[in-house]
């Protein structure tokens, strides 16, 4: 991809750039407080999810949430302000923690612990840093076929997890799946799609939220609930840095999470460039250098402070298509809330305090969500084309077969049961490697059976047309849309039609969270592609 844009959006003339307007205060505050309301449930999931899965203490758990809240105002007010030509794409996004470390993560913790959890997201931070300028020169070679196969691993992977926080962990427990909890879950689930089907607008966008909240004051009278250790929390604090000691950096695991990093560059790639298209600003090679640096640069503060590495966001940008105010210092504004928010101790042991089967089936219809984000990817793909077909299968199968048969590579070194264990990993790695094999070398793409028939068919067919239009310049039929495509990746692949920014989300259709994929991510009202 070039400086030239990836669209052809016209351009503003005259007086600023809607994204370079700021609106009176009032509405500053208004709209900001939205976004944080659209993003709060799935950034605060990850650590409840991770923090209940690696049996961390309420406390603990608390402790995350706040320091996930601060890192990710901290990247939000970066993305959306930026500093010099260095961080920040300078577009109207917001940022938050991303599913698709937390099954890595989780691996990670069980055989090394929490030391070389946060030290290899360090060090997949560093990495980011120093990737953010060639991935943006390369994302032809991370197209929709990966990208699609990697995200809907990412939401499959993890609908073990949001069960295990619905039956409780502990098969011993009297209340392991009792009809109690598998009860509350269902209540909250159905609330859920009934308020997706029921209600419209903002109010539909929370709907997980409100069903958070309303699931915990029915668990209250169930017994499911302990807020006991409130109380002993601060009001104002600061997490401080290396929380469980210092960094460790075991090979498998920072391996792990450099392909986790690659995955957040992935999803945050197609997300910034449907914001840029939508808002009439379109990205260039170095904007989106800059919103990946930012990326990294989340998992060097993440690895730091205790907290999570992020990506974009794309519930929000659903948010802005709805409410038509594209304003980089309205998310800069929310960004500010983020942090205030993570000073706050008290309120992070509040939500680590909401009940599992809560929590657990609002993450459910949370990771189905992002699968759903992963199959949709997939149908912009041409599997019928080429060896596409068989690259998604493969690298579906290898991911799901560590979620599926635990314990598969249980003979496998530990450090290789770190990287082939985590379903996600290995998903990226054969996706990633057999894209590269088939799609982008000579020997990789053989004429597809029956090519050679249709081909005669076809230069029969184009010499009568070139006969009657003999003195018309040759045109690809395409080429203009192909050129499009081409400056969205940088460069055209061979046998998948790849994601443009020509392809936003529409109004009708806001985007959910994910984590990316994510992406890391939404309600199911708020569901499109990243």
């Amino acid at each position: 991809m070039s400086d030239a844009v990836v669209s052809a959006t016209p351009s503003v003339t005259g007086g600023l750039h809607p994204v370079d307007r700021r609106p009176p205060l009032g509405k500053l505050a208004t709209f900001g407080f939205q976004h944080v309301l659209i993003m709060y449930t799935g950034c605060v999931t990850v650590p409840l999810v991770f923090g209940a899965a690696a049996g961390l203490s309420t406390s603990t758990i608390g402790l995350l949430i706040n320091a996930d809240l601060l890192v990710a105002g901290i990247i939000t007010l970066l993305q959306s302000l930026g500093v010099g030509k260095i961080l920040g794409v300078r577009l109207p996004i917001v940022t938050g923690a991303t599913f698709a470390g937390v099954t890595p993560m989780i691996l990670i913790a069980g055989e090394y612990g929490m030391q070389a959890v946060y030290g290899s997201m360090l060090a997949a931070g560093l990495f980011g840093l120093l990737m953010a300028i060639p991935f943006a020169k390369l994302v032809r070679f991370f197209p929709p076929l990966v990208s699609g196969v990697v995200i809907t691993v990412v939401g499959l992977s993890l609908i073990g997890v949001a069960a295990g926080l619905i039956t409780g962990n502990d098969p011993e427990a009297p209340d392991y799946a009792s009809t109690t909890r598998l009860g509350l879950a269902a209540g909250v689930i159905l609330f859920i799609v009934l308020f997706a089907r029921f209600v419209r607008g903002f109010a539909g966008q929370i709907g997980i939220l409100i069903a958070l909240v309303i699931g915990t004051l029915v668990a209250v009278p169930l017994d499911l609930t302990d807020f006991s250790g409130i109380s002993d929390a601060d009001w104002v604090g600061l997490t401080g840095p290396f929380h469980f000691g210092a960094p460790e950096f075991p090979v498998s695991a920072v391996i792990s999470m450099c392909v986790v990093m690659l995955v957040i560059f992935t999803e945050s790639t197609a997300t910034m460039m449907a914001v840029g298209e939508s808002v009439g600003r379109p990205v260039t090679d170095k904007d989106l250098a800059r919103g990946l640096a930012a990326d990294g640069l989340s998992g060097v503060l993440g690895g730091t402070m205790n907290s999570f590495m992020d990506t974009v966001f794309t519930q929000n940008v659903g948010l802005i298509q709805l409410t038509r105010v594209s304003s980089r210092y309205v998310t800069a504004v929310a960004g500010g809330m983020l942090v205030v928010l993570g000073l706050i101790p008290r309120l992070g042991e509040l939500v680590a305090a909401l009940p599992g089967p809560v929590v657990g089936a609002a993450a459910l219809v949370l990771f189905a969500t992002v699968t759903m984000v992963g199959i949709n990817t997939l149908r912009r793909v041409e599997l019928d084309r080429g060896h596409n077909l068989t690259i998604a299968a493969v690298a579906l199968a290898v991911g799901l077969l560590p979620e599926m048969s635990e314990g598969i590579y249980g003979g496998l070194p530990s450090w290789a049961q770190i990287v082939f264990g985590s379903g996600i990993t290995s998903a990226a790695f054969t996706a990633f490697l057999l894209n590269l094999l088939f799609n982008h070398t000579p020997w990789g793409r053989p004429e597809p059976q029956g090519a050679t028939e249709a081909g005669a068919e076809a230069e029969a067919d184009g010499a009568a047309e070139a006969a009657a239009t003999k003195a018309a310049p040759a045109v690809d039929p395409v080429g203009s849309v192909d050129s499009a495509k081409d400056a969205a990746v940088g460069a055209k692949a061979p046998v998948e039609e790849p994601v443009t920014a020509s392809e936003p989300a529409t109004p009708s259709e806001p985007v959910p969270a994910a984590g990316s994929a994510s992406a890391d991510r939404g309600a199911p009202s708020a569901t499109s592609t990243p």
